[in-house]
Order: structure tokens, then sequence, then C-alpha cells
């Protein structure tokens, strides 16, 4: 009798916890908002001691100003009217004044001296809270400023992570706050996309050698196949049919890996003119313009950007194939110009041709969405030129605009930077 065997137990849980460790004091933790609390405090309070140190000091100087007597007796007699003298009230300096008016006369200068010295202490005071105003805002800045420098640092980082070089870490040191925990989250996921982005590639290569070496070996037998003039009529009908077929499927596969390797930013940039670009397009598409009837014409101006050239004689001849296929039967053209236009490098490729919805335009830069009447049973192409054009566009920091015309066809803009 057979041994029942043992029933499957379930994997081991991982020890290993992702979750960052906590501190056993997490309250002590330097925080951004414990730091910031702090600093902003303590300036506070500084600049409150110094305020009332400073009015303290103008009010002492005004009592020990008004501490000087109002006025002096100069001589008293029995029987004889009282003489006094004052520099700070000239009204009791009359010779013969009554009691009620010397009485007036003191109360209207202690009123005075009052007024005068609250008066100093406001202005005074006003001057002081300015200039410390100004040096608390000075010092604020300089600390905030130190306090937020690594997201400066971040900034910086993630910019150059933006021009595709994954390789950059922000690496930041300091005390163990938010900031310090963005950056090694940021650290963190830049180290998954270049993983990412590494194993895209490597599948993008793996994928052109699997993919073009049978369809390589496909159009070599059909064409030794058809090179056999003794072949049968029907077997040359069908090796041109395949040919044909494989000739699309080739297009196909081109298309894709291009499309693929094109969303990534472009890390190798040289100085690329679109005029000299646009020029070699529009010879390799003379050819098949002349057996349309389509004229190709345009002022192509120099424009330097910063790019990969395959890539970008890639968009142009992309544009200028659509323009040339997807155009009138008779008397058609195509305008293939380039320019400097507010500081960037312009691409324009307009032509005629069927009219064109305005709602359809966002549906061609799809892939494998072409109009209506171009979706099935087309032999234009694959359905990718736009595609690639749009991503091509976007690796390199630009952008691409379609307009439709008025009568019929398109008005292709590519702009990337100078």
């Amino acid at each position: 009798m057979a041994a029942t065997p043992a029933p499957a137990q379930a994997p081991p849980k991982p020890t290993w916890d992702p979750r960052r460790p906590q501190a056993p004091f997490p309250w002590l933790r330097p925080t951004i908002r414990i730091r910031l609390t702090l600093l902003y405090g303590g300036m506070f309070l500084i600049a409150g001691i110094l305020l009332l140190s400073i009015i303290y000091l103008l009010a002492a100087q005004a009592i020990s100003t008004g501490n000087q007597p109002l006025f002096r007796i100069v001589s008293f007699s029995q029987g004889s009217q009282l003489k006094v003298s004052s520099a700070n009230c000239p009204a009791i300096n009359a010779t013969s004044l009554s009691l009620q008016d010397f009485n007036d006369a003191i109360a209207h200068c202690v009123d005075q001296q009052r007024q005068e010295a609250l008066d100093n202490l406001l202005s005074r005071s006003l001057l002081a809270l300015l200039g410390l105003a100004v040096i608390a805002f000075a010092f604020g800045y300089a600390m905030a400023g130190r306090v937020l420098s690594p997201l400066g640092r971040i900034t910086r980082t993630a910019r150059q992570v933006a021009g595709s070089d994954l390789s950059r870490r922000i690496e930041l040191d300091g005390p163990d706050d938010e900031l310090k925990e963005l950056a090694d989250t940021f650290d963190d996921m830049l180290e998954r996309l270049q993983r990412a982005f590494t194993a895209q590639q490597r599948f993008v290569g793996n994928a052109s050698h699997e993919l073009r070496t049978p369809l390589a070996i496909n159009r070599t037998l059909l064409e030794v196949h058809l090179s056999d003039p003794h072949a049968p009529v029907e077997l040359q009908q069908l090796g041109k049919t395949l040919l044909a077929t494989n000739e699309r499927s080739e297009q196909l596969v081109e298309g894709l890996l291009l499309l693929a390797r094109s969303d990534n930013q472009i890390v190798e940039r040289k100085p690329v003119d679109l005029a000299e670009v646009a020029t070699q397009a529009v010879d390799q598409v003379h050819a098949e313009a002349e057996a349309k009837g389509v004229e190709i014409r345009g002022d192509r101006k120099p424009a330097v950007t910063q790019g990969n050239g395959v890539l970008l004689e890639r968009i142009a001849l992309n544009l200028v194939q659509n323009a040339v296929r997807y155009n009138v039967p008779e008397n058609g053209w195509v305008a293939v110009d380039t320019e400097v236009r507010h500081g960037q490098a312009v691409l324009t490729v307009c032509n005629t041709g069927p009219v064109v919805p305005a709602y359809e335009i966002d549906n061609l830069f799809e892939p494998f969405r072409r109009l209506r009447t171009e979706r099935t049973g087309s032999d234009k192409g694959v359905g990718l030129g736009l595609s690639i054009v749009r991503s091509v566009a976007r690796a390199h920091g630009g952008h691409i605009l379609a307009q439709p015309r008025e009568g019929g066809g398109l008005e292709m803009r590519v702009t990337l930077p100078v």
C-alpha cells in the first residue's frame, strides 16, 4: 500500500520587514516641524526681548528728561509778587502773573512735555521695530534657505533624472527628518526605475534579435523561390503575396521596437540641424512622391537642436511619408519647413489631402489607429508612424501639434528645444 503523501506546506513568511525601523522615542525625532518651530519661536523671542529692551531704554531716557524742573524761583519776598524763570515754559517768565495764570501755564507745559515724550517714544519705537523687522526677515530668509536647502538638492537630482540619468542619487546626509525620509524614498524609487529600464532595454534587444531573425529567414527563402524562372505562376503569385506580408511584418516589428526605445529620454545629445534632417527625409521620399504626382516644397532654414540624429530623422521621414501617402490623387503638394521660432527649433509639414475632422486628431497619434476610412485594409503603413513621432519628440523634450487644414490635409508642427 502506497504511503499517503504529506500535505503541501505554505512557504515560510519572510523575516525581512520593509518598513523603516521606529525610533525608541519618536517624539524626540528632529523633524522639520520641531526645528522650524524652535527656530522661528526663538527668533520671535529674541526679537521681542530686543524690542522691549529698546523701549525700556527710550522710556528711561524720556523719564530722565522729564525729571528736569519746569521753572526756577528767581526771587520771592514777603508782600511782593513771586518771580520765576523757566526755559521750557516761556509763558511764566512774565514779570507779573496771577496765581491762576501761573497754574494754567504750568499745566500746559506739563501736558506739552508729556506729549513730546510720547511722540518721541513712539517714533523711536517704530524705527526700532522697522530695523528689527528687516533683521528678522533677513535672518529668517537665511535660516529658511539653510533648512530647505535639501529640497533644492532633491529638485536638481530630479531634473537630472528627467534627462534619463537614472544613475543619479540624492544620498542626503543630515538629521533623520522628513526631508531625509523623502530623499531616501526617492533614491529607492530611482533604484527600482533603473532596474526596470535596464530590464526593458534588455528585453527590447532580445526581442529585436528574436523577431528579426525568423522574418529575415522567411524573406530570404521567399526571394530564393521567386528567383526560380521555372516556378509556376500560381507559386510566384503566392510568393509575392507572402513576401509583401513578410515585409509588412518587418515594418511592424521595426516600428514597435523603435517605439519602445524612443519612450525613454535621450541620454547622449548632439547638435542636429532639422533642415538637414528634413532634406534627407525628402530625398528618401522623393521617388514615391513623383510616382504619386505629389510636389514637395518648402523653405528649410537652419534650426539646430540637441538630440539623436537617427531618431530625429525618423520624425521627419514619418511625417513626410504620411503627408505623401495620405494625399489627394491629383495636384497634391507637401510643404516641409524648418525654422527657429521663439527660441525653439520647429519642423512643419503641411499637405493637401482628405478632410480630417478635428475630433479625430488625437486618435491619429495612438498606435494602430487611423482614420475611419483607413483602419483596415490599408497598405499605406502599419499605424505606428505618428505614435513614433510623438514618442521621439517627447524623448527630446519637445512636442507635436496637429491641426486640420481648410480644404483638407493636415499641418504637423514639431517643436524641440534649441
